[in-house]
């Protein structure tokens, strides 16, 4: 387990990201959500992250359910604000933001201050809670106006009335995370998909930048959304087809990974836990056989010599791990 900045929250190394069970690009069903949720617990995970975005609401139902099982101190739960969610009438499907549910909901972007408690309270509903433990501004790529002059002193109040422990930003970029490390007093920031064995852009500023600040860091996106998990032709990187150059990346890793008795998977994992400033690794999955795979991957130690072989091939260019 791992501290929060110096918030005091805790966190496992290996955290159960909530995107997946919130009928991400496919349907779940309640009782597989449930399953993977129990494994991961039965696994070791006790970090759990969601948010209202994830299935209009879905997985922080889903989540919630399954985790009230479990004594609510031995573990730490997520959620996001941003995205309020307001009732919609106008049917069909919400397939189009990427998730299987019905639009009876919509998304309505929101980081004013009274936007932020509302959307709190909403999820805190939803999952079933009177507290969550940390709460991160979601994408405020487009409102960075707002979301810094309302948003985040919105969460640095309801830290300091100790309605949530640890406040922080998740993006899938590095810039804007980057200032919010070196111009607000944040606990953490999620940085999706920037720092693997495909995207080392989050050591150019940000990482440094948060262990010079004592700043945590969660990392998604382990596998670039697919493609590090399982690298083949339509595989997809970063959400889209994965590009001939990169896919064929992936294809040499995996080759080198299998030389030295690893999986591909065992090696993305550790890469993004290996770094000084990341506290947890957050992996998302949509059944109980992904859960244990990644829980089993992620105790797989990863031999220096691989890590020296990708290094003399050209294939990773950091010295990290070191």
């Amino acid at each position: 387990m791992n501290t929060l900045g110096s918030s005091g929250v805790r966190v496992s190394r290996l955290a159960f990201g909530g995107a997946v069970i919130g009928n991400l690009f496919a349907e779940v069903t309640d009782e597989q959500a449930h399953e993977a949720v129990t494994t991961a617990w039965q696994s070791g995970i006790r970090y759990f992250d969601t948010a209202p975005h994830y299935g209009l609401g879905l997985s922080e139902r889903r989540l919630g359910e399954a985790l009230s099982a479990y004594p609510r101190p031995e573990f730490t739960v997520s959620t996001k604000v941003g995205r309020r969610l307001e009732p919609s009438t106008d049917g069909g499907d919400d397939l189009a933001n990427g998730f299987a549910v019905p639009a009876t909901r919509r998304r309505v972007w929101d980081f004013s201050a009274d936007g932020v408690r509302r959307t709190l309270e909403a999820s805190l509903e939803r999952l079933g809670l009177d507290r969550v433990d940390l709460v991160y501004l979601h994408d405020p790529d487009d409102h960075a106006e707002e979301a810094f002059r309302e948003g985040y002193p919105a969460l640095e109040k309801l830290r300091s009335e100790g309605v949530v422990g640890a406040i922080g930003a998740g993006m899938n970029q590095t810039g804007m995370l980057t200032r919010f490390v070196r111009e607000t007093d944040v606990d953490v920031v999620l940085c999706a998909g920037r720092y693997t064995l495909l995207d080392q852009s989050a050591l150019t500023e940000l990482l440094p930048a948060a262990v010079e600040r004592g700043v945590s860091v969660v990392v998604g996106g382990a596998f670039n959304s697919g493609l590090l998990a399982d690298p083949r032709p339509g595989a997809t990187y970063n959400y889209a087809q994965a590009p001939g150059d990169v896919l064929d990346r992936a294809l040499r890793m995996r080759e080198v990974a299998e030389r030295h008795g690893i999986s591909l998977r065992a090696a993305a994992l550790a890469f993004c836990a290996a770094h000084p400033a990341v506290a947890s690794v957050l992996v998302g999955a949509r059944s109980a056989a992904e859960v244990q795979d990644a829980a089993d991957q992620f105790a797989t130690p990863v031999p220096p010599a691989f890590w020296q072989e990708l290094r003399d091939t050209g294939l990773l260019t950091t010295e990290e791990p070191s």
